[in-house]
C-alpha cells in the first residue's frame, strides 16, 4: 500500500461516494478509481461494494479504517518530528558542566529547556572537569561543555560567557571571615584546598597563579576532584580555597565566601565542536548563552539545595 492509496481509501470510505471523495482530494474520479482498484488487487480483498446508487465498505474495508488512520496519523507525526529537527526543536543534546558551573548555569539551562524547547530530550553531566569535557567533545558524549580555560583546538569551538571574581571559602570560625573582603596576602600561611594539578583542571593553575602574584605560594595544597566536596573539606576545617563568585549557590552553614581586595577573575566557556553539530545543539547553545547573560543581569545565582553542615 502507498500512503497515497491509503488517504485515497479513507477519503472514500468517509465520503461513501467516488465524486465527492474525489473533489475532496483534488483528483480526478476516474484516477480514485484506478487506484482503489489496485490498491485491493495488492491486498487482494474487495474493500468497496459499489452500486449505481451508493458506495459502501465491505467487512474488509471496514477492518483496514482503524489501520489506515494509525498510518496516516504516524505519517504526520514523523512529518513534523522531521520539521523539528530541522528547524532545532527536537533532537537529543548531551551537555557537560564544569564543577563550578554546575551549581548555577546547569539548574537554570534545565529548567529553561523544558520550558522553551520541550521536544528536545537533554543528557546534563555535571563536576566535571575541563580535560574531561574536551575529550568528550571530541568522543561525541559531549555536543556542548561549560567549561573553564581555552580549548585550543581547531575542532572545537569556543564563545565566552561571563568572566567571575575569584572568591575566598573560609571555615565559619576563621579569624578572617567576619571581614566583608579578604586579601590574598592573608592567606599566605594557610593551607589550601585546590582542584586537581596538572592538565586535569584549569583551576589548579589558575589559584596558584593569584597566589603567586599576591607574592606567596600556599603552605599546602590539598586536591580533591569535585568542587562540592572542595567546599565541604573548607568546612571540615582542612584549609582555605579560591572558587568562582557562582558557587556561591552551593550553600554550607559552616563556611562564607568572601569577595578578594585583589582583581583577581576566572572566565566560562561554551565549547561545541566545529563540525558535527545539529540544529538542536545550536538551539541550546543559545538558551546557555541566554541563561548566563540572565543570571549575571540579576547578580544572584538561582536557589539550589542547602547541603547540612
Amino acid at each position: 500500500m502507498e500512503l497515497r492509496q491509503i488517504r485515497y481509501f479513507l477519503a472514500l470510505a468517509e465520503e461513501c461516494h467516488f465524486g465527492r471523495a474525489a473533489a475532496r482530494l483534488h483528483v480526478a474520479q476516474p484516477a480514485l478509481s484506478q487506484q482503489i482498484k489496485q490498491m485491493e488487487k495488492d491486498l487482494g480483498t474487495v474493500l468497496f461494494t459499489r452500486s449505481t446508487r451508493q458506495v459502501a465498505l465491505t467487512e474488509a474495508g471496514r477492518q483496514l479504517i482503524d489501520h489506515a488512520r494509525a498510518i496516516i496519523a504516524e505519517e504526520e507525526r514523523a512529518r513534523v518530528h522531521m520539521k523539528d529537527l530541522a528547524a532545532g526543536y527536537a533532537g537529543r543534546v548531551s551537555i557537560g558542566f564544569i564543577g563550578t558551573a554546575t551549581y548555577d548555569v546547569l539548574p537554570q539551562v534545565a529548567r529553561t529547556v523544558r520550558a522553551q524547547l520541550p521536544k528536545i530530550t537533554m543528557e546534563l553531566r555535571g563536576e566535571l572537569l575541563t580535560p574531561d569535557l574536551v575529550e568528550g567533545l571530541h568522543a561525541g558524549t559531549y555536543d556542548l561543555a561549560v567549561l573553564r580555560g581555552a580549548a585550543e583546538d581547531e575542532d572545537i569551538r569556543t564563545s565566552s560567557l561571563r568572566s567571575e571574581p575569584l572568591m575566598a571559602v573560609l571555615p565559619s570560625i576563621h579569624p578572617l571571615a567576619s571581614r566583608q573582603r579578604v586579601s590574598l596576602k592573608d592567606l599566605a600561611d594557610e593551607p589550601f584546598v585546590i582542584h586537581p594539578s596538572g592538565s586535569r583542571s584549569s583551576m589548579h593553575n589558575r589559584v596558584l597563579e593569584a597566589c603567586r602574584r599576591a607574592g606567596f605560594q600556599p603552605a599546602s595544597l590539598i586536591e580533591v576532584g569535585e568542587t562540592a566536596t572542595l567546599v565541604v573539606f573548607v568546612a571540615a576545617g582542612h584549609g582555605v580555597a579560591l572558587v568562582p563568585g557562582s558557587v556561591q549557590s552551593l550553600r554550607l552553614s559552616s563556611v562564607v565566601y568572601r569577595p578578594l581586595i585583589e582583581n583577581e577573575s576566572v572566565d566560562l566557556i561554551l565549547a561545541e565542536r566545529a563540525r558535527r553539530t545539529t540544529p538542536a545543539t545550536e538551539q541550546v547553545a543559545s538558551v546557555i548563552k541566554k541563561c548566563v547573560k540572565d543570571l549575571e543581569h540579576h547578580h544572584s545565582p538561582p536557589p539550589t539545595p542547602t547541603l547540612e553542615g
